[in-house]
């Protein structure tokens, strides 16, 4: 049959990114508890297309995700992208793989187990000229309450449910768990699917004995990630959900600190969560 995508095209124009998005798929991830947990995963594939090509063969992009059969990991992501590159005869390939992920959390005083769900995003980059690159993303809801309420208010302070969204590339295997654990530690308190009364006068309390502005979460988290090693590049952002406001608040730190040439132009591409 005629190749119609692999035709000649006489416009000149290199598409920077064409592939397929909305793909659902089964994945397996590291679970520092149990090994492995099985997820499913809304993916992103897509090339750069060279201006001589009219189209590029989308079928291609689910046929490579088939040969590796769900298992998809940060160690075979470039594996992944190489072969994009290779089958669809382009110089990049970008892939990105968003899913949820549950922690088995316990309540501070009752010690009732339940599973907490966060939002993560695995982030490929390959290019032939530049490299690989991988960022790993994570949305965590948490608490917070207002500094400025308590030193004003004569009882109570307000608070909010705010959300931190962190992208960082690391050369070291970070397990999503101590992440979340950074970012819940720089909160005014971490957040629970399961409370009993108990719970809620500690956290309550604990909540307010740790007041945090947007600002102070960002910087918290910060100054955290800034002392672990093998650390490139990160972004955290954290967004407040305003409880007595009809605006909400937010506030981003980026740090660098060794950013290659794929990483630099990886940025660029990653997609909010």
């Amino acid at each position: 049959m005629k190749d119609i995508q692999k035709q000649q095209d006489d416009r000149n124009i290199t598409v920077d990114e064409v592939g397929v998005s909305g793909i659902r798929y089964p994945i397996n991830v590291k679970d520092r508890l149990h090994g492995l947990q099985k997820t499913v995963s809304d993916i992103t594939m897509s090339v750069e297309l060279l201006p001589e090509f009219k189209g590029t063969h989308m079928s291609r992009f689910l046929e490579i995700l088939n040969e590796v059969r769900g298992e998809i990991t940060m160690a075979n992501i470039p594996l992944i992208l190489n072969e994009m590159r290779e089958k669809l005869e382009s110089p990049k390939s970008f892939m990105e793989m968003k899913f949820p992920y549950f922690i088995e959390k316990e309540s501070p005083v009752s010690k009732a187990k339940s599973m907490f769900s966060i939002d993560v995003m695995f982030s490929g980059y390959s290019s032939e000229k530049y490299g690989n690159s991988f960022i790993l993303g994570l949305k965590v809801p948490v608490t917070t309450l207002c500094p400025c309420s308590k030193e004003i208010s004569e009882y109570g302070a307000h608070n909010q449910r705010s959300y931190v969204t962190l992208f960082i590339s690391s050369e070291t295997f970070l397990w999503l768990e101590e992440l979340v654990k950074i970012i819940e530690e720089s909160s005014s308190s971490a957040i629970y699917p399961l409370l009993k009364r108990p719970d809620e006068k500690y956290v309550t309390e604990k909540a307010y004995e740790n007041p945090s502005f947007a600002e102070d979460l960002v910087r918290n988290v910060t100054l955290k990630l800034s002392s672990l090693k093998g650390i490139n590049w990160f972004r955290v952002k954290t967004l407040h959900l305003e409880s007595i406001h009809t605006h909400n608040a937010f506030a981003v730190v980026t740090k660098s600190f060794d950013v290659s040439d794929a990483l630099s132009r990886h940025i660029k591409m990653i997609s909010e969560m």
